[in-house]
């Protein structure tokens, strides 16, 4: 069959499994130039698949060194029907790390269920060795969560908190700049956005993995975060999300009483602000990663998912002198984007933005093309015309 690009708003219905390998072969041979990191050989992801994740498990595979298990939920694809995008992520990935004589293993499940907690324990003890780990990494991202214990779906929104926010936005397939507005959210939103968002079901991993002895002395555990600049604040930062966010921060200082007993830390991780299914979907967010991208790109400090990842490892959580913190006890590897010459570049072109000079001022463009390279569209390498077999893909 031949694959093309069909969308809806920040929803692309299609896959295109050879562009997937290719993003997945690029995140490799980055990690494989870069080198070698001294840090954990016993390594589990929960949220593996795609974005953070599934750069944290391939920086860690290939400059660890480390066995690796990846926790996921992911649609698998047939010989008819092509997959999700995070499916062949991790095919690809897991075909490749065997390949160069790495052990990898998966599991795809619902990571909230009391079900994939106990498979994946049983798993560690089976693949890991010694059956235990020595870093966890908690990347989840899902719009919804099924409470295990209540069966209760709660679902999140991306709403401010206490105020409706009216802001700039753009379309990134039109380059519209236009004017939004967002009601504010009720209590039982920013309730539900917590319980998906928050650090809830962190908590329960480490729970369940710390009850059934798997996890080594000296254990890490990480999940990721973003803050941003005060032009997002009202609708990320002080809005549902930030809410989320602020429940991650107080359930890691829960995980690391936790494992004080096994002389392990648990860490909320900054991260830069990157083009990603969610992020697409944030108003404002768009607009101000377009024009934070033509800045850092102009000075030379774009990072991506892989790049970040892979300096967090190195620079930041297993410096070799001491973990790098701020003065919150987070790892804050958005120090770049943050930096006070890129946030005055890009709030001057924010004044500036709109319909008529957004390709101009901005990197929209590259935007675009991030969102479908996400799905393994959007590359040179890839011949978009011919056929594709899904017989023969792996």
């Amino acid at each position: 069959m031949i694959i093309k690009p069909k969308y809806r708003g920040f929803i692309c219905t299609t896959v295109h499994p050879l562009g997937c390998k290719k993003n997945v072969e690029d995140q490799i041979n980055y990690v494989k130039e870069k080198g070698n990191i001294s840090g954990p050989k016993r390594v589990l992801v929960i949220g593996a698949s795609t974005g953070y994740g599934l750069a944290s498990r391939i920086a860690a595979t290939y400059g660890f060194g480390a066995q690796t298990m990846g926790v996921f939920l992911e649609r698998p694809g047939t010989f008819e029907k092509t997959g999700s995008a995070g499916w062949y992520n991790n095919e690809y990935f897991e075909n490749q790390a065997k390949k160069d004589g790495l052990d990898v293993c998966s599991i795809n499940g619902d990571a909230f269920s009391n079900e994939i907690k106990a498979q994946t324990i049983e798993q560690i003890k089976n693949f890991m060795q010694d059956g235990k780990v020595d870093l966890v990494v908690y990347s989840l991202a899902s719009p919804k969560r099924l409470d295990p214990e209540t069966g209760h779906v709660y679902n999140s929104v991306i709403k401010p908190v206490g105020t409706e926010f009216t802001g700039k936005t753009v379309d990134f397939h039109t380059g519209a700049v236009t004017e939004i507005t967002v009601a504010p959210a009720s209590d039982e939103e920013i309730k539900e956005t917590v319980a998906v968002m928050g650090g809830e079901d962190w908590k329960l991993w480490l729970d369940a993995l710390h009850k059934a002895n798997v996890l080594e002395s000296g254990v890490k555990t990480v999940a990721f975060s973003y803050i941003g600049p005060v032009v997002t604040h009202a609708i990320y930062k002080d809005g549902t999300i930030g809410h989320g966010k602020k429940d991650l921060e107080k359930r890691s200082e829960q995980i690391d009483e936790l494992l004080r007993e096994l002389g392990g830390k648990s860490y909320v991780s900054v991260n830069k602000a990157v083009v990603t299914q969610a992020s697409a979907a944030i108003p404002v967010v768009p607009l101000y990663i377009a024009l934070l991208f033509k800045v850092m790109k102009e000075k030379g400090l774009h990072e991506d998912c892989i790049e970040q990842l892979y300096r967090l490892y190195d620079e930041v959580l297993y410096n070799k002198t001491a973990v790098i913190t701020d003065h919150d006890g987070k790892l804050r590897i958005d120090n770049l984007e943050m930096r006070a010459d890129v946030q005055e570049e890009v709030t001057r072109l924010w004044e500036q933005a709109n319909t008529d000079n957004i390709h101009e001022i901005s990197d929209i463009e590259g935007f675009r093309r991030e969102f479908f390279k996400l799905f393994g569209f959007e590359r040179n390498d890839i011949d978009y015309e011919a056929d594709v077999n899904l017989e023969e893909i792996f």
